[in-house]
């Protein structure tokens, strides 16, 4: 790698007078060294190469010779035959002219390899501007070639695939997803001065927003995960027929409105927002390529009740009329049950089931909550 940094010197120290644009091709700048080489510069447009000179050539290369030596000791002791390192002198050096990040992908072919290009390494300089280096070895012939300027769309996505690679292989890692679903109230049991119901099984709908961390337990391509982190979640309980929520008395009944018997409810919903946090083993199994398989976990969630409100919809008078009305309507303000997930490949699909009522005791429909669908985003 010593070779990348002395040409690299040339390239910088011979560009500003010695660079030639090869006809025709206005993103191909041939540089002549001083030693008669020559290199190939590949750069998008000329604001591209004016980005360097934010920078102090001597010290980027002693920084660039630090983070690839550690790179490269990595990549010794790696099994993968490729690894991506990220460094941020920006944080490490405040006040200097250095870039924000630099990302270094190593890939060693192997001595073994038929492949002549047995060292690879990209550098990318901030999120535009990049350098890469292939070291090759041809019997007693040493060759390294280096381009710089943007990426080519293969080195791209090697890094695309690096990165992906490595997050896949952390031991902990968070993940942002969406279930979406329907609720549905099970063990029923309906209070004095209530009448029976019914939900609407489309209308009442569930959705929560997680975020969540993936810990996996064991070494590296462990199938055992651990899965919690904060989810917030909205639960719909939409009535069928011109049933209302009311709070009669300290207690909450499900009955219509005998002031408007011959109203036409449209909508009549309870909605409670709730913060939740779960625990959740997964067993989660790759196929021979690493990718997803087959998961399947099951585990407890708490939560708490972070507010609810009723909402009615009808017409009146030609005109169409919503009502809210916020309040606790004897609702339980914990909240805790058992969930579980399983999936193929990238479906999955989740079950909720709240352990204890969803209202107070002897003050609301006695039942538990129910939750199901298939979880976004995974």
């Amino acid at each position: 790698m010593k070779r990348f940094f002395a040409l690299l010197a040339f390239l910088l120290l011979g560009f500003a007078s010695q660079a030639a644009t090869r006809p025709g091709n206005d993103d191909t700048i041939l540089v002549k060294l001083p030693n008669q080489a020559t290199m190939t510069l590949y750069v998008k447009d000329k604001a591209q190469l004016r980005q360097m000179r934010q920078y102090k050539l001597d010290s980027l290369l002693v920084l660039l010779d630090a983070y690839i030596t550690q790179a490269e000791a990595a990549g010794k002791n790696s099994k993968s035959e490729q690894i991506t390192m990220e460094f941020y002198p920006a944080k490490e050096q405040p006040g200097k002219k250095v870039p924000e990040q630099i990302r270094i992908t190593v890939r060693n072919q192997g001595p073994g390899s038929q492949n002549k290009s047995a060292d690879h390494v990209d550098v990318t300089l901030g999120r535009v501007f990049g350098v890469t280096v292939d070291e090759s070895s041809n019997g007693d012939n040493d060759r390294v070639s280096v381009r710089v300027g943007a990426l080519s769309d293969s080195a791209r996505q090697a890094q695309r695939k690096a990165r992906d690679e490595q997050r896949a292989n952390r031991a902990v890692r968070s993940n942002f997803n969406i279930d979406l679903g329907l609720n549905t109230l099970v063990n029923r049991e309906t209070p004095a001065g209530g009448e029976d119901f019914d939900l609407r099984p489309i209308g009442s709908r569930y959705l929560s927003l997680n975020w969540h961390y993936d810990i996996r337990v064991g070494k590296k391509g462990s199938p055992f995960h651990l899965i919690t982190g904060p989810e917030l979640a909205f639960n719909n309980y939409m009535l069928d027929k011109n049933n209302q929520f009311f709070d009669v008395d300290g207690r909450t009944i499900i009955s219509q409105n005998l002031e408007t018997p011959n109203r036409e409810l449209q909508k009549s919903k309870l909605a409670v927002s709730s913060i939740n946090l779960p625990l959740m083993p997964v067993l989660d199994f790759k196929n021979k390529k690493g990718r997803d398989a087959f998961r399947i976990g099951a585990g407890g969630f708490v939560g708490y009740r972070l507010g609810s409100h009723t909402k009615i919809k009808y017409e009146d008078g030609g005109n169409t009329k919503k009502d809210k009305d916020r309040g606790s309507y004897n609702l339980a303000d914990f909240q805790y049950g058992l969930q579980g997930t399983i999936g193929i490949r990238s479906i999955d699909l989740f079950a909720k089931y709240n352990l204890n009522d969803t209202f107070k005791n002897n003050r609301g429909p006695q039942a538990q909550t129910l939750s199901f669908g298939i979880s976004l985003l995974q």
